[in-house]
Formats: C-alpha cells, sequence, structure tokens
C-alpha cells in the first residue's frame, strides 16, 4: 500500500508576543520620530528571554510559514509575554490577519506566561517612558510610587478567561474540523471540562479547567494538545481562587500531572489506542517536556548550582514511563527554550521528546513536521540571520547613556542570533552570577582569562596545550557565556561559536572534566565538573541534527485498552 503524507504542520514554541504598540497608559518612548511601548534592557539582561524583539520574530517566522505555504500551525505554549490582556489580544488580532490572508490554522497550548490558575494574577513590568526612563507599569492598584503607572491591561487572566482571546484557534470545536475532542468528550463547553485538585491537607478544593483536546485537521492526522499547565493549591488560608494559594505551574508540569492530573494519562491511552486501530498518525504536543531535553546533563548543574529553575523543570523518570505506557511515541515540547531530542524505550514502547527552542532566546528557530503514515520527518527553520531592529537598539543605548552605563555589545549585533549571543552574554553577568553561582566562585574567575583560571587546577602546567596560546587569553565569562548557548543550542548553537572556540573547550572538556559526583565545594572541583559538563554539552551538539525522521508505530501495535 502506498504512503499516505500529510501537510506539513509548523510548530513555533515561546513566541513570548510583546506588542511594541500596546497601550498600558504611558507615552512610551520616542525613538526616530517613533512611539514604542519598549521594556528595558535592564529587564531584558536579567531575563531568559527578550522582549521587544518578540514583534519582529514572530512576524517574521509566520512569513516564513506562509512562503513554504504551511497551512497548520501550532503554538506551543507562552504565545504571549506574560498573559497580559492587551498582550493576548493583539496577538489574537495578528494570528487573526494572518489566517484571513493566508488560510492558516493555529492550533494553541497555555503556557505557564499565558493564564494562570482559575482568576489570574497581577503583573508588574519595568518600561521605558520619556526620555528612556525606567517606569513601572503594575495592574495592582496597591503598586504605587513616582515611577508606577497603573494599567487593568497588565492583568493576565485565569482559566477560562484566558482562553476566550484565543478560542478560535484549537480550543474550542471549529466547522472545518474533521474531528474535535477532549479529555471529558466532544462537547466544548468550559464549564464540562473540569476536574478536581485539592491541597495536600484537604483544605482547599478547586474545580479547575483543563484546556487539552484532540484535533483532526486533515484526513488520518490527529494532534493530540494537551495541557499541562498544573495548579495545584496549597494548604493554608487564602483568598478564593488568588495567586498565593496555588503553586506556580513554571515548575510543575508534567511532574504535577503524574499527581494531579492522572485522568489525562487514561485519555491519552484511549487517544492512542483508536489511532493505531483507526490508523490516524498521532503528534502529541505540550508546553512542558515530557523527558529532559538536556538528556541528563542537569545532573552536573544541580551539583554545581543547586536546584535551578532548569533542574526544578525537569521531569522525573516516571512522566517518560507513564506516556509510554499510554502509547505515545512523539511527543513536542517547549517551555525551557532548549533545542534538543531526546529518546526513551525501545521499537514500539520508545518515546521521543523534540525540544522546540524559543523565538526569543538563543538559537531562534521553530520546527516544520513532515508526516506521513509511516515517518515522521522534523526540520528545524532557524531565525539567527533575520537583521537587528535598530530603533530598539537605539532606544537601549538611551537606557544606558541615562543610566551612565557603556552601551552593550548587543546593541550593535550584525543579526538577530549574534543580538542573542550577546544576550546570553549578558544574562550570565546580570542574572546566572547573581542568582546561581555561588559567590565565592565567582569572585575567583569572574574576570579573569581562561589560562588565569585553569592555572588554579593542579597539573595544569599548559605542556599539553600547544597550539591554544591565544585562544587561553579568552575570557571566562566568553567561555561561560557558549557553555550556555551549548547547553540550550545544541547543534544550532556550533555554527555561531568560533572554530578556535570549540577546539579549546573540548580541550578543556578532556584535559580537565570528570563527573559530578566528586564535588567537594573546592574551586578546582568546581572547574573540573564545569569542564566535563562542557563536554557533555559538546557531544550533545556534535551528535545532534537539523533534522530528524522517526517511524510512525504500526497499527498492530494497539496499546490495550
Amino acid at each position: 500500500m502506498p504512503s499516505r503524507s500529510f501537510p506539513p504542520v509548523a510548530v513555533i514554541a515561546d513566541a513570548h508576543f510583546h506588542d511594541t504598540g500596546a497601550d498600558f497608559g504611558f507615552a512610551g518612548i520616542e525613538v526616530g520620530g517613533q512611539r514604542l511601548t519598549m521594556r528595558s534592557w535592564s529587564d531584558a539582561r536579567q531575563s531568559t528571554r527578550v522582549f521587544n524583539e518578540s514583534v519582529d520574530a514572530l512576524h517574521s517566522a509566520l512569513h516564513e510559514v506562509a512562503m513554504r505555504g504551511i497551512r497548520h500551525v501550532v503554538l506551543l505554549g507562552d504565545y504571549t509575554d506574560d498573559g497580559q490582556r492587551t498582550t493576548t489580544h493583539a496577538l489574537k488580532n495578528l494570528l487573526q490577519t494572518h489566517s484571513d490572508t493566508y488560510g492558516t490554522a493555529f492550533y494553541a497550548l497555555p503556557g505557564n506566561h499565558d493564564i494562570f490558575g482559575p482568576a489570574g494574577r497581577h503583573h508588574s513590568k519595568e518600561f521605558l517612558g520619556e526620555g528612556a526612563k525606567s517606569l513601572i507599569v503594575s495592574s495592582d492598584a496597591a503598586v504605587t510610587g513616582e515611577n508606577v503607572v497603573f494599567s487593568r491591561n497588565m492583568y493576565c487572566e485565569g482559566y477560562p478567561a484566558g482562553l476566550n482571546p484565543m478560542a478560535r484557534f484549537g480550543y474550542f470545536r471549529r466547522p472545518e474540523y474533521l474531528y474535535w475532542e477532549t479529555p471529558f468528550g466532544t462537547d466544548d463547553a468550559a464549564e464540562d471540562r473540569t476536574y478536581t485538585v485539592t491541597s495536600p491537607d484537604g483544605s482547599n478544593t478547586y474545580r479547575l479547567v483543563d484546556a487539552s483536546y484532540l484535533v483532526e485537521p486533515e484526513p488520518g492526522l490527529w494532534l493530540l494538545m494537551i495541557d499541562a499547565n498544573v495548579f495545584e493549591p496549597l494548604d493554608g488560608s487564602f483568598e478564593h481562587g488568588e495567586e498565593a494559594a496555588f503553586t506556580d505551574s513554571t515548575s510543575g508540569g508534567w511532574n504535577a500531572m503524574l499527581r494531579s492530573k492522572r485522568f489525562i494519562f487514561d485519555w491519552i491511552a484511549d487517544v492512542s489506542r483508536r489511532a493505531r486501530q483507526q490508523g490516524k498518525t498521532l503528534l502529541a504536543f505540550s508546553h512542558y517536556p515530557a523527558l529532559d531535553p538536556f538528556d541528563g546533563a542537569t545532573g552536573a548543574e544541580r551539583v554545581l548550582f543547586g536546584e535551578t529553575n532548569v533542574v526544578r523543570r525537569t521531569p522525573v523518570t516516571a512522566v517518560g514511563d507513564a506516556l509510554r505506557a499510554a502509547g505515545v511515541s512523539v511527543h513536542f515540547s517547549g517551555h525551557l527554550h532548549v533545542e534538543g531530542v531526546t529518546q526513551q524505550g525501545q521499537a514500539d514502547r520508545s518515546l521521543t521528546n523534540i525540544a522546540v527552542p524559543s523565538l526569543v532566546a538563543f538559537p531562534p528557530a521553530f520546527k516544520v513536521i513532515h508526516a506521513s503514515d509511516r515517518e515522521i520527518a522534523v526540520e528545524t527553520v532557524e531565525m539567527s540571520a533575520l537583521p537587528v531592529n535598530e530603533r530598539i537598539s537605539h532606544g537601549y543605548g538611551q537606557e544606558a547613556a541615562i543610566r551612565g552605563e557603556a552601551p552593550d555589545q548587543a546593541f550593535c549585533a550584525k543579526n538577530y542570533g549574534a543580538f542573542l549571543r550577546h544576550h546570553k552574554r549578558a544574562l550570565v553577568r546580570y542574572r546566572y552570577f547573581v542568582k546561581e553561582w555561588p559567590p565565592e566562585i565567582v569572585a575567583a574567575i569572574g574576570d579573569r582569562s581562561v589560562l588565569e583560571v585553569i592555572a588554579s587546577i593542579p597539573e595544569s602546567d599548559g605542556s599539553d596545550s600547544a597550539g591554544l596560546d591565544d585562544a587561553m587569553g579568552l575570557p571566562i565569562l566568553e567561555l561561560i557565556a557558549d557553555w550556555y548557548c551549548l547547553r540550550q543550542g545544541g547543534a544550532l548553537a556550533l555554527p555561531h561559536i568560533e572554530p578556535e572556540r570549540l577546539i579549546l573547550y573540548r580541550f578543556l572538556a578532556s584535559r580537565f572534566g570528570q563527573e559530578p559526583e566528586a564535588h567537594d565545594g573546592s574551586l578546582m572541583s568546581f572547574l573540573r565538573i564545569f569542564f566535563g559538563a562542557l563536554g557533555l554539552f559538546l557531544d550533545r551538539a556534535e551528535g545532534g541534527s537539523r533534522s530528524l525522521t522517526l517511524p510512525v508505530p504500526s497499527s498492530e501495535d494497539v496499546v490495550p485498552a
């Protein structure tokens, strides 16, 4: 029987759309005769994503989608900056215009930045106002001060209100869908898509909305869209539905699904069984990774830095076991802004998690799925070559001047990829060094060269580093930034890092790297484990690829009911 191919599906994760033309109740900053509702660079350099660049990045990604004739686009969560009312409505208008123009269908999933709990939450953000002076815009009337602007538009909605602006994009049934259902049946009413969750001590019980759905956009192709955005009630006394009454979904994900939404696994198993029986090609999606996208390399990070955001967000092995038992073979995730492919199990009981990078973090990219009833081919489309928005760069320059700071190298970046690599360097100094790294380690190595740093390691007389003399003069900060770039970007990071640096990094990893189990708290031990992790990142990058092809499980491998 000849193979049946399906139209391609684009997968865009973590677009974090911020509208630079939004109305938050202040005039904004004037750059080149244009007013911009612009977030500050001082905030961006402490964030794992950039803000103002999201408009151009998303427009460019959607333009690429249109030029390729792609009719189906999955939005893999965190499609908004932080779920602000005006931001979500602006995104809805952008997507609707694109849909009306090109006939594109969007299928959205909530991320931890899009919707919060049953009632939503307040936000306070730093912007640049008149003359590039910083000001705070807040939806919370209790936040007051000379440079504070109150705006209800800054508020992030909860379930189900936060779904309504995006209602046309998969969350509710559309007449053009060949098939559509939820874990609760074929009714799409929000009030009929709820589940019960209770705090550990039983004092707080809620009925919460689950936004999962299954859609058949093309004959034989099923998209399983899983809402893994879990809000678990806490013990104690709270106002009903207030933000403090719940764990933030950011670090929950699939680990929290095991605790609070076990019924979803039963639904997934049923969908998987029916897909195989009916000869459907099933693709599963959620915002959160189902397998460790760093493929075990986070062990060193836990030893070096403790319970970092990345460590807390790593799914436990039981998640993959549960999804494999439910019959899932391919799952696409976002959330951690990482490029990576992780596999668990073998043959017909294997699970592959494909981590999709963000559009607003290094390296910027999205995926395109070319599926048939026999195989699933995944292509990576990188966005690094995009031009830098000069107006935004000038705005950052004004901000630096008023703060009395030297302009960051990012402001003169030659393209978007270079800008994001510079952002990673700033992130090391203003976030990772401040929040995660041991202060004594930062004090010891932060402003030194690679040569000066490795001199502190015994038996490192440099006799085996022939030909690396120039590279050894590299500031250690540059190496650390590339460490994070390799961690996040895998194979996509390699073309952005100078060849002589890669040679140096491989030498350091081979000469000094060690397993994380032997950490004794000393600088020497820290450096050895750090270089050992660098070697793992290099291995992962060099073993990676921009494309991937996976077989579709045969209909004979039906998961038991």
